[in-house]
C-alpha cells in the first residue's frame, strides 16, 4: 500500500513538472508578444473604414470543430434545441466581424429575450482559453461557409 502511495505521488509530481515545462515556443523562436510587428496579426479595414483583425478560415475550422460544433453542429447547420444554423443566420450576417467578436465573447444567456433556443450560449462558446485572434479565425471560417 505504501508503494502505491509513493508511486501515485511520484506520478503526480512528474505530471506537474511536465505541465509546467510544456507549451513553450519551439527553440529559436521568440514568444509571440516579442515578435516583430510584421509577424503579428494586423487589423484590416472593413467596408466603412472599421478596423477588424483578419482571420484564417482553416484555423477557424479547427477551432470551430473543437468549440462550437457541439451545439451548432459539425456542418454549422445547428442542432435542435441547442445552437442555431450559422450558415443561414440573418443575425450573424447582420453583424460586422467586430460585433460578432463581441457577441461571441459575451455569449447569450437563456434568460435573454433575444435567445430563441432557451439554452445558454456561454461566453467564448464555453472555451475561456479562446483569444480574440482565435475567435476571429472562427468568424472567418463561418463567413467562408455562409449561404
Amino acid at each position: 500500500m505504501k508503494r502505491l502511495f509513493i508511486l501515485i505521488a511520484v506520478i503526480t509530481v512528474v505530471a506537474f513538472v511536465v505541465a509546467a515545462c510544456g507549451g513553450g515556443q519551439p527553440s529559436g523562436q521568440a514568444p509571440a508578444a516579442t515578435q516583430p510587428p510584421a509577424q503579428q496579426e494586423k487589423p484590416e479595414k472593413e467596408e466603412g473604414g472599421k478596423m477588424a483583425m483578419a482571420g484564417d478560415p482553416a484555423k477557424g475550422e479547427e477551432l470551430y470543430m473543437s468549440t462550437c460544433a457541439s451545439c451548432h453542429g459539425p456542418d454549422a447547420r445547428g442542432l435542435p434545441n441547442l445552437g442555431k444554423n450559422l450558415r443561414t443566420s440573418e443575425f450573424v450576417k447582420g453583424l460586422s466581424d467586430e460585433e460578432l467578436l463581441d457577441f461571441i465573447k459575451k455569449g447569450r444567456p437563456a434568460s435573454d429575450p433575444a435567445n430563441t433556443t432557451g439554452v445558454d450560449m456561454p461566453p467564448k462558446g464555453g472555451n475561456p482559453a479562446l483569444t480574440d485572434e482565435d475567435i476571429m479565425h472562427i468568424i472567418a471560417y463561418i463567413r467562408s461557409i455562409e449561404e
